[in-house]
C-alpha cells in the first residue's frame, strides 16, 4: 500500500467517524442523510481513482439547485450527479437523472463556469457523469456513467 492510499484511507475513516457524530443530532430527514452519505462515499471513491475534486455541493446565488461534485479528469472538467440508494430497486438510481434534472445541471454548470477566467471558459472540455452509489449491507457499490449526457441539450 502506498503512502497516498494509506493517507486517503485514514482521511476517509476520520471523516466517516465525524459524520456519524454529526448525524446523531441531525435534524435532516433520513433520505437527505443517505444522499449526503452517498456523496461522501463518491468523493473518496473518485479521489481514489485519481480525480481532482474542486467543488462539493456547489450552489449559485442566482441559479436554483446544486452541483454534487465537480472534478478534473486530466484536462476535462467533470460535473458529477450522485444518486444514492440503500437497495437495488426496480429502477436503477441513474434513471432519476431525467431531462428536467439534466436541464438544471446544465444551468448550474454554466453558472459554475462563469467563475473561471474568461479566457478559459470556452476552452475547457466538459463532461457530465452520473455516479450511482448503492449503500448495501455487504458494502458500498458504485456504478459510473461517464458522459451520461451532453452540455448541449438534444433538440429531438
Amino acid at each position: 500500500m502506498t503512502f497516498a492510499e494509506l493517507s486517503l484511507g485514514l482521511e476517509r475513516r476520520a471523516y466517516t467517524a465525524l459524520q456519524r457524530l454529526a448525524h446523531r443530532k441531525s435534524p435532516l430527514p433520513q433520505h437527505l442523510l443517505t444522499g449526503e452519505q452517498g456523496e461522501d462515499a463518491a468523493y473518496f471513491h473518485l479521489r481514489g481513482l485519481g480525480y481532482t475534486i474542486v467543488a462539493r455541493r456547489w450552489r449559485s446565488e442566482r441559479t436554483p439547485g446544486d452541483l454534487d461534485l465537480a472534478a478534473w479528469d486530466g484536462d476535462t472538467l467533470v460535473f458529477f450527479e450522485i444518486k444514492t440508494r440503500t437497495a437495488r430497486d426496480m429502477a436503477p438510481a441513474e434513471t432519476q437523472v431525467d431531462p428536467y434534472k439534466q436541464k438544471i445541471l446544465r444551468r448550474m454548470a454554466a453558472a459554475y463556469l462563469r467563475q473561471l477566467p474568461e479566457r478559459h471558459r470556452d476552452r475547457v472540455p466538459l463532461r457530465f457523469d452520473v455516479l450511482s452509489v448503492y449503500i448495501l449491507p455487504m458494502g458500498t457499490e458504485f456504478e459510473h456513467f461517464p458522459a451520461a449526457f451532453s452540455f448541449r441539450a438534444s433538440r429531438f
